[in-house]
């Protein structure tokens, strides 16, 4: 066991120096994965056996947040909209939302361009209002991405703000008690797979924090646990998927 695990941490760090990712071995024209990548009896996921609800009838709500700040009949449509849907599901999409729908494309075009054992690249920078170091980020999505926090924690605020009215709280509630102090933007990049069988993208998981936003380009894949089945999120151009975190489950009588 103790030669596998050493091979395995000299496989891993050989990759890592590549500085490629997976995006490198697809764009190299590989058509066998490497053994790092393929989850065998030591390394595998485990997943349900839970049915998969294909019915496009049957999804999260979709939200428009257009002209809530001037309409307080409309702001309290789209409360009761995202109670409902937090309590149903702890997702719903948004849209019209504040940021242009070419600013998140091009947000997934920068990653793509940017150079574990799951078959994604990722990259995670904890974000700030005021991100002063912008040498920090990889060179290729730098412009976009310090473009997108500055435009994300605008859309963050007013979230946090309907959030807090949806639990019945002033405005400023869950902003004022540190719920929207920080911003990790984490980008995944998944590259087609020549050997879909053998690896995986991502685990079923559960994010821990208080709110994910998510952008979905156009090919989808993402999926939400409800009522004992899965369903699909269809991408809709220019949403963010917003999913509740652990620290946010909240009962709401």
């Amino acid at each position: 066991m103790g030669s596998i695990t050493c091979d395995r941490v000299s496989e891993l760090k050989a990759f890592d120096d590549t500085k490629a990712g997976v995006k490198g071995l697809v764009d190299a024209g590989i058509t066998t994965i490497p053994q790092i990548f393929i989850q065998d009896h030591h390394t595998k996921y485990k997943f349900d056996d839970k049915p998969i609800c294909r019915d496009p009838k049957i999804s999260i709500p979709i939200i428009n947040l257009q002209r809530i700040h001037k309409d307080s009949s409309l702001r309290s449509q789209v409360i009761d909209q995202i109670r409902s849907a937090c309590e149903e599901w702890g997702f719903f999409q948004v849209i019209n939302h504040g940021i242009p729908t070419s600013i998140l494309d091009q947000a997934v075009d920068g990653i793509r361009s940017a150079p574990t054992l799951f078959w994604k690249d990722t990259l995670s920078c904890v974000m700030g209002r005021d991100f002063s170091n912008p040498e920090d980020l990889p060179e290729a999505c730098r412009e976009i991405m310090i473009t997108y926090n500055n435009l994300m924690w605008k859309t963050g605020d007013t979230l946090f703000e309907l959030l807090s009215e949806a639990l019945g709280l002033d405005p400023n509630y869950l902003k004022d008690i540190g719920c929207v102090e920080e911003m990790t933007i984490g980008n995944s990049y998944y590259p087609e797979c020549p050997q879909p069988e053998l690896s995986i993208g991502i685990a079923t998981h559960s994010d821990p924090g208080f709110v994910t936003v998510l952008i979905q380009d156009q090919i989808g894949g993402l999926q939400v646990f409800h009522e004992d089945q899965w369903f699909d999120i269809a991408p809709v151009p220019g949403a963010l998927v917003v999913n509740l975190g652990y620290m946010m489950q909240a009962s709401v009588c």
